[in-house]
């Protein structure tokens, strides 16, 4: 055991900026003693200032600057509130024990302020220029820290480190009125092109509770001016899909920064430049061409021009606008064509780059590849229109095409009449007449009606609109169709279509003469009978034929229907047969 008064206390105690400080004083007093009093103090400067004694249970505090923001513990610990960095200095605990003497000890108080993020910022967003030698890069800003905090530099990521005529940091310390620190520090250095991606960042170091504590800026970038060394001059799309009738750019770019003045130039004949300027966008190196045609091959130039030190760049280009021209259809044989006749069509055309051919009819339907059709046993049918498309498989859509008409020649042919036509007297149809022929013929009609014509393709169709009359029925109507090579013509034959009133008169009449048939039938067997009508050797008799005799009966059926009634009384086999024939073949068998 210790035979002396020992007072112990931390060595350093720390807190943050607006915290409370806890401040612990232990003692030992031999013999377990009691002590007399307890003073807490601080250091200012070289002067010892009182804060409070405390002696058994009172505590007496003196009037300093932290009256109201101390309090002591049981333990007799010094706690003080709402700490800040004018805090930060050297307390003491002294102890009064009697005969054993008096003892103290002191703490470090630190206080710490976590300084704000850093704001780096470009200078004054002025570019780098490429005659300074040091330009400045950004300048960093720490506002409100304690203590002292460092700032380094870092480029992509790589601390900087001061080195003559390539990186220069010069810094500025500011202590505030509130005791905490602003610190600046700004960034020299030597820049390249390759320079013009790198990003640039500061790092504030700082102290807190014993740890290095470290905040990093946001990344930031400059920039750097540098000339040209390098012109690249390309055909947007590609050259080699370029077509007439297309938008085409020439796109000139140069690896300065500025970019440099464009200009655009044309190679003529005799090693000519036609000034191409005025159609082109200077600044953005772009030269529009609208419209493109074979005319507008050539060679093209890009030319810049550094305004700083008046250096220039060149390139070149060839553009090839790939084209399709003199497409010829030839038709062998080329004399008129006739049905039954062959033909051959042959395409030819031209361009830079290869072929394919295909031939199409009238409805864009493809019949054949190849730059040859062949076209055998014409007709009027095969009468078309008919296209051969030219492409280039090479160029995504350069193609055209060139109409040829095959052409068949001959009389008119009627391949369509509506015969037999069924009517009523009195009625309007229409009566039609369809022919194909070529040249183009007319149609005429032996009646007179209301026509209409139309055509399509080699076909021509009339249809006459009239009203039945008994003449018409009877005679029917005559289409007629001629061209300068011949006339054809066809008969329409119209039936008359009977209402049902009329076939109801025509049944009454029917079973009226059956029954006068049978009449007559009875009639005559009464007869027979009676012994009237001897039986001659053959055993019959036609009873149809009138003879002057008294002692004859004769019976005869007229009808103005015969021709209907003839039509109905049909033989057992299915055959026509008059109706006098049928009359005439009624047999009496006499009894022997």
């Amino acid at each position: 055991a210790a035979s002396k008064l020992e007072v112990s206390m931390p060595a350093v105690v720390e807190v943050e900026s607006g915290g409370t400080a806890r401040i612990e004083c232990n003692f030992y007093i031999p013999g377990n003693g009691s002590y007399v009093y307890i003073n807490w103090s601080y250091m200012d400067r070289n002067n010892r200032v009182r804060l409070c004694r405390i002696m058994g249970s009172e505590i007496l505090e003196e009037n300093t600057d932290y009256k109201g923001r101390l309090s002591v513990g049981e333990d007799k610990a010094l706690s003080i509130s709402r700490v800040t960095v004018q805090d930060a200095r050297t307390f003491l605990c002294q102890v009064e024990a009697g005969s054993h003497g008096m003892g103290e000890n002191h703490t470090e108080l630190h206080v710490y302020t976590v300084p704000g993020s850093p704001l780096p910022s470009p200078h004054g967003g002025t570019p780098c220029s490429r005659l300074s030698l040091l330009p400045q890069i950004a300048q960093c800003v720490s506002r409100n820290s304690f203590p002292l905090p460092n700032i380094t530099w870092h480029k992509n990521g790589e601390q900087l480190q001061p080195e003559e005529k390539m990186v220069k940091i010069p810094a500025t310390l500011t202590r505030e009125s509130s005791g905490l620190y602003t610190v600046s520090s700004t960034l020299f250095a030597h820049v390249t092109r390759e320079d013009r991606n790198s990003l640039y960042h500061c790092t504030v170091h700082y102290w807190l509770q014993g740890q290095r504590r470290a905040v990093d800026s946001r990344r930031v970038n400059v920039t750097v001016f540098y000339p040209a060394q390098h012109v690249k001059l390309q055909v947007m799309p590609s050259p080699a899909l370029v077509k007439e009738g297309d938008d085409v750019k020439l796109v000139c770019e140069a690896d300065g920064n500025p970019a440099p003045v464009f200009s655009f130039y044309k190679r003529e004949l005799e090693d000519s430049w036609q000034d191409l300027t005025s159609l082109a966008d200077t600044n953005s190196g772009v030269l529009n061409l609208h419209d493109v045609n074979k005319s507008s091959s050539g060679l093209y130039r890009c030319q810049t021009l550094d305004l700083d030190d008046m250096r220039q760049l060149e390139k070149d280009v060839e553009l090839v606008v790939n084209y399709i021209e003199g497409v010829h259809v030839k038709m062998e044989p080329s004399s008129p064509l006739q049905e039954g006749d062959n033909v051959r069509l042959s395409c030819n055309a031209h361009s830079p780059v290869a072929l394919d051919y295909q031939w199409r009819d009238e409805k864009g339907r493809k019949v054949a590849e190849g730059n040859q059709l062949f076209l055998s046993n014409l007709t009027f049918e095969t009468s078309s229109n008919f296209s051969c498309k030219v492409i280039a498989p090479s160029v995504p859509g350069l193609e055209q095409s060139k109409q040829v008409a095959v052409a068949v020649q001959g009389k008119p042919r009627i391949v369509a009449i509506s015969s037999p036509l069924y009517v009523r007297q009195d009625e309007v149809v229409n009566l039609t007449c369809k022919a194909i022929a070529f040249p183009r013929p007319s149609v005429h009609w032996n009646v007179n009606g209301t026509a209409h014509e139309y055509v399509e393709n080699q076909h021509i169709a009339s249809n006459l609109t009239v009203r039945v009359s008994h003449d018409l029925l009877r005679a029917g109507a005559m289409c007629r169709v001629s061209n300068a090579l011949g006339v054809s013509e066809k008969h329409i034959q119209l039936l008359d279509q009977k209402t049902p009133e009329s076939k109801g008169v025509i049944i009454v009449a029917i079973i009226v003469c059956i029954l006068v048939v049978a009449v007559l039938g009875s009639v005559i067997y009464f007869l027979h009978k009676k012994g009237k009508i001897p039986c001659g050797r053959a055993g019959k008799q036609d009873i149809t034929k009138p003879e002057a005799r008294k002692d004859k009966i004769v019976v005869e059926v007229k009808s103005d229907k015969l021709s209907e009634e003839a039509g109905l009384l049909q033989g057992a086999n299915g055959e026509k047969r008059p109706a006098a024939d049928q009359v005439g073949q009624s047999i009496v068998h006499c009894p022997s």
